[in-house]
């Protein structure tokens, strides 16, 4: 058994476009909790499955800037208060976020070992994984870059796949990998599935930091050294480590897959049957969820009559479902997606309309979260906007100003601690105040309990990004 250091490298990238309405670029799938059976979000979900695992350091999380409060907060929600997050200025696939993961890595231990895991998957057989695991544990001890393919059970065309040298036995092993296949059409994923030397490809991965390392200064030395550069010129913003954008930016857009697993000859694939799935499209939602007698998955207000095999979540208004067969329904505040589930993979190129047509559903939601809590766009008009505005206990907004607008803070419950010109007043239900244009404001919660207040806002313009900070706990510049 190794006794080397575990870092997890979590993934966290991805619009998950293809669960739109509920997922978005503001708050995609691996920050939800998709199944009303886990209240865990898939991100958490990762996190506390490997828990058991042995000799385990500190999780390495690589996202976005947009998403970092996210990260954080979920992983002190599951009382994970010690971990690193990396800020990618922008994607630049998997090579680069796990040669940045695998430097820092070696920052802290001698000869750690690298578990490159996804934020967004979802894994029934928990004990079943972790065994599959522990024998990766093995194969990296001896050198291996080790990575997971998932035993296929349909002949899918959304995933890539992997081509052992020999056909894998009933037992769990580890074999030599002999080709990576790219998504193939439906015939040949057909033929692929009935030879027992293909798995899909999983993007999860186990090797020492080291020795990914090696094999990337072999095969993509300008990856490395673009890396290296944006790790040594990072800045540190409260729990944050900020990579450098202009050495990031050198990066090759590029999959580990193509920089090094496909090229390198120490590649073994060790076979994964845990009840996996990348929860990709709801049609996957539907069909790993657990289902009533009629083949129906419902959450929320649904109400149903004579309908079948159908997946129907509500998030706000009633659904009413009557004779319907094999749909996808969901509805949010701004949105309803409907579309039968064979048709669900075709979500994405509806995503992909609503941007190219500047509509804002494509990527953000009308509840938008931050540091200190979050907001919910109730209405707006050309010149006005009314929003409910959560502030969790200790929250606190920034010291701002706006240019182009007025706002009303009406309070509905909690305490509200307001600090406009110098001037502070602490405010209790149902009493309000008026913040005039150009004036510098700040808003917190000095309570135990969620600060609740209606806030109506009134001007010529009355975008998010009408705000000068010049004072934040949370270090945000914008």
């Amino acid at each position: 058994m190794s006794n080397s250091y575990i870092f997890p490298l979590i993934l966290c990238g991805g619009s998950g476009s293809r669960l739109w309405p509920l997922s978005r670029e503001s708050y995609p799938k691996q920050f939800l909790s998709i199944k009303k059976e886990n209240k865990y979000t898939l991100l958490q979900q990762t996190i506390k499955r490997i828990l058991p695992l042995k000799n385990l350091k500190k999780p390495i999380l690589v996202c976005n800037e947009e998403h970092r409060f996210i990260v954080a907060e979920q992983m002190r929600e599951i009382n994970i208060e010690d971990f690193i997050i990396l800020l990618e200025p922008f994607g630049r696939n998997t090579a680069p976020a796990i040669t940045i993961a695998a430097l820092k890595s070696l920052e802290l231990e001698e000869d750690p070992t690298l578990l490159v895991l996804s934020s967004d998957h979802e894994i029934k057989n928990i004990e079943k994984f972790l065994t599959v695991i522990e024998m990766g544990l093995e194969f990296t001890e001896k050198n291996k870059l080790v990575t997971f393919g998932i035993v296929p059970k349909t002949p899918e065309v959304g995933y890539g796949y992997i081509k052992a040298k020999k056909p894998f036995g009933k037992n769990i092993e580890g074999l030599h990998i002999e080709s990576f296949i790219e998504k193939p059409d439906k015939e040949t994923a057909k033929k692929l599935i009935q030879d027992s030397r293909y798995t899909w490809n999983s993007g999860m991965f186990m090797f020492k930091s080291k020795d990914i390392i090696n094999e990337i200064n072999k095969f993509s030395p300008e990856i490395l050294t673009s890396c290296q550069n944006a790790l040594n010129k990072s800045k540190f913003d409260l729990v944050f480590q900020r990579l450098d954008k202009i050495s990031f930016e050198r990066c090759n857009d590029i999959s580990i897959d193509i920089a090094v697993m496909e090229k390198t000859n120490r590649g073994v694939v060790i076979p994964l049957d845990a009840g996996w799935s990348d929860v990709g499209s709801w049609d996957v939602v539907w069909e790993t969820s657990k289902k009533d007698l009629d083949g129906n998955y419902t959450e929320g207000k649904v109400l149903l009559e004579n309908t079948k095999n159908s997946y129907l979540r509500s998030e706000n208004r009633l659904i009413v479902g009557i004779d319907l067969n094999d749909l996808i329904i969901v509805e949010t505040r701004d949105a309803i997606l409907i579309t039968n589930k064979k048709s669900s993979q075709k979500v994405k190129n509806i995503v992909k309309h609503l941007k190219e047509n500047k509509m804002p559903e494509s990527n953000t939601h009308t509840k938008v979260y931050r540091p200190w809590g979050h907001y919910l766009s109730v209405v707006e008009g050309n010149r006005w906007q009314v929003k409910l505005i959560m502030v969790k206990p200790g929250g606190e907004l920034s010291l701002q100003m706006h240019h182009h607008r007025s706002e009303h803070w009406v309070v509905v419950s909690g305490t509200a601690k307001v600090e406009v010109d110098n001037k502070i007043e602490i405010l209790s239900e149902n009493q309000s105040i008026y913040i005039p244009l150009g004036s510098k404001h700040r808003l917190s919660n000095p309570g135990k309990l969620f600060l609740t207040l209606i806030e109506v806002q009134s001007g010529s313009y009355v975008g998010e990004d009408d705000i000068v900070r010049f004072e934040d706990i949370y270090g945000r510049s914008r």
